[in-house]
């Protein structure tokens, strides 16, 4: 065993250690960023729907449309903050049913008459870790299409 170690020499010796760490940086750092970034999307993503659904639900089970739009905003907020996301990157919007989000720039409001179809579009900015805060183009949006009940008095 002595002459393997002689004859190998002590020129090598540590070179692991060495070798490792670069290789954990070179590697594992990139890595932990990547899945750090898809996870804040995927929050955004999953912030956004359940933020349309939830503030859907309470605007169809309003009595009136003031207190409803009320409720409904209130009801996003905390969906999204469930998500661990800012409630301030938080956009409500309301569109005819079988509209899509991004196509419509109208200023629909729902008036709870009974039948009525809509769909309640929440847009979350997404931040993705250790980007400047100036870079939000990245958003998502959630789409909850609602329909009132046709049998209530309002």
């Amino acid at each position: 065993m002595r002459w393997l170690r002689a004859r190998l020499g002590s020129g090598e010796r540590g070179s692991a250690i060495v070798e490792f760490v670069f290789v954990a940086l070179v590697v594992f750092v990139p890595l932990v960023y990547v899945v750090a970034g898809f996870s804040a999307v995927q929050r955004g993503v999953f912030a956004a729907t359940a933020a349309a659904r939830e503030a859907g639900r309470a605007l169809a089970t309003a009595p009136d449309v003031a207190s409803g739009l009320a409720r409904a905003d209130r009801a996003a907020q905390l969906a999204v903050e469930d998500q661990a996301v800012a409630a301030t990157d938080l956009r409500l919007s309301f569109v005819p049913a079988g509209v899509a989000c991004d196509t419509a720039r109208g200023g629909y409001a729902p008036t709870l008459a009974p039948g009525e179809e809509f769909s309640v579009c929440a847009t979350v900015t997404v931040r993705i870790p250790l980007l400047p805060e100036f870079v939000d183009a990245n958003t998502a949006t959630g789409q909850f299409t609602v329909e009132t009940d046709r049998y209530v008095d309002r």
